[in-house]
C-alpha cells in the first residue's frame, strides 16, 4: 500500500522527467544501487555541515579536510555495506578522499566560512498547500543577516550545467523559497547554488511573483501526478538520461515489464 500525500522538489522533478521513475521511486519504493557520485556529495555535505561547529577562526580549509576521515567513519558506520560495495579497495577509499578534498577546496574559493553563522544546516522544512498537500525537504543552510535577510543555500557537488539543464536545481530552490512563504510568511532575500564540480555559483533573488508561480507550478504538476494515480498511467519518458536510471531493465519503453502498481490508499487533494 502506498500514500501521495506529500511531494519532495526530488520526487517532482522525477515525475517531469519520466512518471514512471516517479511511480517505481514513490510508490513502490524499489531499491537502486548505491551511486560513487551520490555518496561522494553526501560525505561532502557532512563535513561543511560540521565545519561550522567550529569555532569561526577555525574554519579553515585545514580543519575541513581534517574532518573527511570522521565523516566517512560515520557514514560507514551507519551503512558498511554500501561503503564496502562503493569502495572496496583502500586505493578506492584514498581516491574518495582527494576527491573530497578538492570538493571542500572548490568551497573555500567561493566563500569564507569564518564570516558566517548559519541560522539552520541540513534543516527538514514543510509547509502544506491549501489542496493539502505537504511540500518537505531538507535545506543544505539557512543565513539570516543582521538586517533580517533570509538566504537559502544548496551545495551542489557536480559541475553547474548549461542554462538549458539547469531547470531542475532551480526548481528546487524556488520550491524551497515558497515552503518559505508558506511557513514564515516571510520572502526569501536570496537563493544561492554552490557548484563545487566548477567552483561556480548561481544566485537569485525571487519576486512576489515567483513564489506564486512555483505554487501555480507545483499544483499544476500535482494535477498531472494524481491523474496518473487514478487511471494507472505512468507513463515512460525516453530521454538520454535514460542510460544512468537503474530501473532501464524494467521499463517498457526498453523492452521490460515493471511490476504491478501498489494499491494506493491517499491522495492529497482528492
Amino acid at each position: 500500500m502506498a500514500e501521495l500525500l506529500a511531494l519532495s522538489p526530488s520526487r517532482a522533478n522525477d515525475f517531469v522527467q519520466c512518471p514512471l521513475k516517479f511511480r517505481l521511486r514513490t510508490l513502490d519504493r524499489l531499491p537502486e544501487p548505491p551511486s560513487e557520485a551520490a555518496f561522494r556529495g553526501t560525505l561532502v555535505h557532512a563535513v561543511l555541515e560540521r565545519l561550522f561547529d567550529a569555532d569561526a577562526p577555525e574554519r579553515t580549509i585545514d580543519t575541513a579536510v581534517a574532518g573527511i576521515g570522521p565523516a566517512l567513519d560515520a557514514l560507514r558506520e551507519k551503512d558498511p555495506d554500501t561503503v564496502a560495495e562503493l569502495f572496496p579497495r583502500p586505493d578506492q577509499v584514498v581516491l574518495l578522499q582527494e576527491q573530497a578534498r578538492t570538493l571542500l577546496e572548490a568551497y573555500f574559493a567561493l566563500e569564507l566560512p569564518d564570516r558566517l553563522e548559519p541560522a539552520a544546516r541540513e534543516e527538514f522544512v514543510s509547509a502544506p498547500l491549501s489542496n493539502g498537500l505537504l511540500l518537505r525537504g531538507f535545506v543544505d543552510r539557512t543565513d539570516i543577516a543582521p538586517g533580517g535577510q533570509v538566504r537559502l543555500v544548496d551545495y551542489k557537488t557536480g559541475k553547474q550545467p548549461k542554462p538549458q539543464y539547469g531547470r531542475e536545481a532551480d526548481f528546487q530552490m524556488r520550491f524551497y523559497a515558497l515552503v518559505h512563504w508558506l511557513s514564515q510568511r516571510e520572502l526569501v532575500h536570496t537563493l544561492q547554488l554552490f557548484y563545487l564540480g566548477s567552483r561556480s555559483t548561481v544566485t537569485k533573488r525571487p519576486t512576489a511573483a515567483d513564489i506564486e508561480r512555483t505554487e501555480t507550478e507545483i499544483l499544476g504538476l500535482w494535477d498531472q501526478i494524481v491523474r496518473a494515480a487514478e487511471t494507472d498511467e505512468w507513463r515512460p519518458r525516453k530521454s538520454p538520461l535514460c542510460n544512468w536510471c537503474s530501473f532501464k531493465p524494467i521499463c517498457p519503453a526498453w523492452g521490460g515489464t515493471p511490476p504491478p502498481t501498489p494499491e494506493i490508499t491517499a491522495v492529497a487533494g482528492r
